[in-house]
């Protein structure tokens, strides 16, 4: 990774201000960076797979001081990811790049959903001198690996063509030349109600993550995909023990179930484990005032 190549374009010095952040390799992140920037310490949140930053908006609007929030590479707002960097791996590289040149100085808390806490881990193997920095995890329904062949919980034959019918889709997305996955979600909304969402979500909630999906860069969602697959950092938790972590699941979560999060909680010797009832994989929408109150109690 060579950092130096990186360029930053993120101006003003209050809230609400986007821009763009150039990475070593090329890729031009969206980033949203509101709060002082002489903050004593900053909150990094990082979404998950399909989503973007839009996703962390309930959460973001209730934190203290800066709060830095990008869009992953082929995700939201942010460019296509190259051939062979759609990765959990480049996505760590991307998170120390960019607070090198936007926090370069003070304490962090990071927070990732999903993907994102993966990608924490990635960081924490990848660059643990960063660590150094960092004052409290918040791990949100996420998980250190085993994904591959995750069946949704759906039994025996159903399960198998699930799991068949999701690498055929895939195969035709990889073809795909189109900018964004979908211009029209409806028709996804109530399979995404079902797949990640737990009991009697918010309509609203539901529509605005089908959107989020939808502005998902095709050949890119793939390659993440494959990446999920591959993820296995259990051993990289030890990087972080030594950090105050909070661990999030939601009861219903059908693509992080519960016993992946209990795997990160027997890993992270200071972690406390929070189950939220009712909940499934979104809680940064479920259980947004929830999720606000450990990240501000780490702060």
């Amino acid at each position: 990774m060579n950092a130096g190549t990186a360029a930053v374009a993120v101006g003003g010095d209050r809230a609400g201000e986007a821009g763009r952040y150039t990475t070593s390799d090329g890729t031009a992140l969206h980033v949203v960076d509101t709060g002082p920037r002489d903050a004593e310490v900053t909150t990094v949140l990082l979404h998950g797979w399909t989503l973007d930053h839009t996703s962390w908006d309930l959460v973001a609007s209730g934190l203290p001081g800066r709060v830095l929030r990008y869009d992953h590479r082929g995700h939201g707002r942010s460019a296509p990811a190259a051939p062979g960097t759609a990765t959990i791996a480049r996505c760590a590289d991307d998170l120390a790049e960019l607070v090198a040149a936007l926090v370069p100085t003070g304490r962090l808390v990071l927070a990732g959903h999903s993907m994102g806490g993966m990608t924490i881990m990635a960081l924490a193997e990848q660059h643990p001198s960063l660590l150094d920095r960092v004052d409290g995890v918040v791990l949100v329904a996420t998980s250190s690996g085993e994904l591959a062949g995750s069946t949704l919980g759906l039994p025996g034959a159903v399960g198998r063509a699930f799991v068949a019918g999701e690498k055929a889709v895939n195969r035709r997305i990889a073809r795909s030349r189109r900018p964004v996955l979908l211009t029209r979600t409806e028709m996804v909304r109530p399979g995404l109600r079902w797949l990640l969402f737990g009991k009697r979500p918010s309509w609203r909630d539901v529509a605005m993550t089908a959107a989020m999906v939808g502005r998902c860069h095709p050949v890119s969602m793939v390659g993440f995909r494959d990446s999920l697959d591959g993820h296995d950092r259990r051993e990289a938790l030890a990087g972080l023990a030594g950090v105050r972590a909070v661990v999030l699941a939601g009861a219903e979560d059908r693509l992080t179930p519960l016993r992946h999060a209990r795997v990160l909680a027997d890993e992270l010797p200071h972690a406390e484990l929070v189950i939220h009832l009712g909940a499934g994989h979104m809680l940064p929408l479920e259980r947004a005032r929830e999720v606000t109150a450990h990240i501000t109690a780490l702060l």
